[in-house]
């Protein structure tokens, strides 16, 4: 899965297949993918679930991720979470899994978001959707469009830690 491409999605022309307005959004998944494998790379699966400096593990913000993702994407297309989805969120913290592991399941949920992304109708993008108990307003654009920002914010945070680990544990 290692890209050797060192520019950017997002500089790397348009995406078959996806309308320019759609673009950024598998731009940010690809990114995202392909930083977790780098800077995940060589990590150990204890490194994975330590908390240096009190900060949340690596498996965390990759589960987050991954999770965060297919939740919204649920709101994207006009959904509510389940009983299951809610529950998830509780245990994202608990260690157990190996980097492979919640890479890969990382992977297949970013991998299922694209997909959905690549079916949806620019001219929805405008279109209200609802997003939780609260049921809050929003839109399609505006969910994606927040996708985008909060896996990027996970996958730093993700970077910051295993920099701290490689720092402090060399």
């Amino acid at each position: 899965m290692s890209n050797p491409n060192p520019i950017e999605p997002w500089l790397r022309g348009p995406v078959p297949g996806v309308h320019r307005l759609l673009a950024p959004l598998i731009y940010s998944l690809q990114h995202a993918r392909e930083d977790l494998e780098k800077w995940t790379e060589g990590l150990t699966d204890d490194q994975v679930w330590a908390r240096p400096l009190g900060l949340a593990p690596i498996g965390f913000q990759i589960r987050h991720i991954g999770g965060s993702v297919e939740r919204l994407m649920v709101y994207v297309t006009g959904g509510q979470l389940t009983d299951e989805q809610l529950a998830e969120v509780s245990a994202q913290m608990d260690p157990g899994e190996s980097l492979a592991q919640v890479l890969a399941r990382c992977n297949e949920r970013l991998s299922a978001a694209e997909a959905k992304v690549r079916q949806i109708d620019p001219a929805t993008l405008s279109q209200p959707r609802e997003v939780g108990r609260k049921r809050l307003p929003t839109t399609v654009g505006g969910l994606l469009t927040h996708i985008a920002e909060h896996m990027q914010r996970h996958v730093g945070e993700a970077i910051v830690t295993a920099r701290v680990l490689r720092a402090t544990q060399s």
